[in-house]
């Protein structure tokens, strides 16, 4: 018996064949679409991080940022930004225009970043200080804390800082 394509005459069995060409036209098309959409996925994530301070430093002297804004978990869900209460984290919305409505008078009153000041080069809209921290406990789920990340970021904070409670 041959191994050839064609079954010889007065041969009842057929022999399999695969064709391979169409699987691998298949194959050359994903790996052009993976080629081409590679260089578009993030590369990094940008995370700023804190600068080493002296720990002999007296940090009493340190006055706070006036533009601060610290949206603050509780432990029963409750949301405050900086003292001000503000509903909860399954009732957002609060929160949101809150925040919205802060960042429209910054940008009224020219409450700009620090060394943004004297920046031209930097469209108004950017240069205008919307830091807000989420402070949150521990034990707090990760699905109500992206919950109020996604409002805040949705009310035009840029950029958002974690804060963790009881770190040891």
């Amino acid at each position: 018996m041959s191994m050839g394509g064609a079954p010889k005459k007065g041969s009842t069995t057929a022999e399999p064949y695969i064709n391979v060409t169409p699987l691998i036209d298949v194959l050359l098309v994903l790996l052009i679409i993976f080629m081409v959409v590679t260089p578009l996925k993030p590369s990094r994530f940008k995370a700023d991080i804190p600068t080493q301070r002296d720990p002999n430093e007296d940090l009493s002297k340190l006055k706070p940022n006036p533009l601060t804004l610290v949206v603050t978990i509780g432990s029963d869900l409750q949301l405050k930004l900086n003292q001000d209460s503000l509903g909860s984290v399954n009732d957002v919305a609060p929160l949101a225009q809150r925040l919205s409505a802060v960042f429209q008078q910054r940008q009224d009153q020219r409450a700009y970043r620090v060394g943004y000041e004297t920046r031209t080069d930097v469209k108004e809209e950017d240069r205008i200080e919307k830091t807000v921290f989420v402070k949150a406990p521990r034990a707090t789920k990760y699905g109500d804390v992206v919950k109020v990340i996604d409002a805040i970021k949705g009310a035009g904070a840029n950029p958002v800082g974690l804060q963790v409670d009881d770190l040891p």
